[in-house]
């Protein structure tokens, strides 16, 4: 299951990736926002991402204007790996190295063609683990 979240700036991207999520049948739940009313994007980043870290959801795609105050307040939970990506290739490469448990996106910064392209590439690009798992493991020891 993915968790998603977002602010009024990044709702309509949200909405779109929702779609997306529903033509591919992935399962996700919303942590908001619903509407383009203004809003506070830690209330909505934060509950996303204390659902992956949890375990409730697999992973999290969380969406703000430009995806840096979304991305911040996620990483902010521990267990969290956000990556504000604004290419397929950022995506995959975080999954793959930094085994990312959460995409960031700026509404405002990518087109939504690209935006998706991303999405696709982040839920299907698998963490290598070896060498790199040497260094997450020493990204999480930084939390305690």
């Amino acid at each position: 299951m993915i968790a998603l979240g977002s602010d009024h700036g990044g709702l309509h991207l949200k909405r779109r990736i929702i779609a997306y999520l529903e033509e591919n049948h992935i399962p996700y739940k919303d942590f908001g926002c619903d509407c383009a009313d203004s809003c506070d994007y830690p209330d909505f980043g934060s509950a996303a991402a204390r659902a992956v870290a949890s375990g409730e959801c697999d992973k999290g795609i969380v969406v703000c204007t430009t995806g840096i105050g979304i991305s911040i307040a996620a990483n902010k939970v521990k267990g969290i790996r956000c990556a504000l990506c604004h290419d397929p290739l950022s995506a995959e490469m975080t999954r793959r190295h930094n085994d990312a448990n959460m995409l960031a996106l700026g509404g405002g910064m990518v087109g939504e063609n690209l935006a998706l392209r991303i999405v696709e590439v982040f839920l299907n690009t698998e963490f290598e683990g070896g060498r790199h798992q040497r260094r997450v493991d020493k990204i999480s020891a930084l939390e305690t």
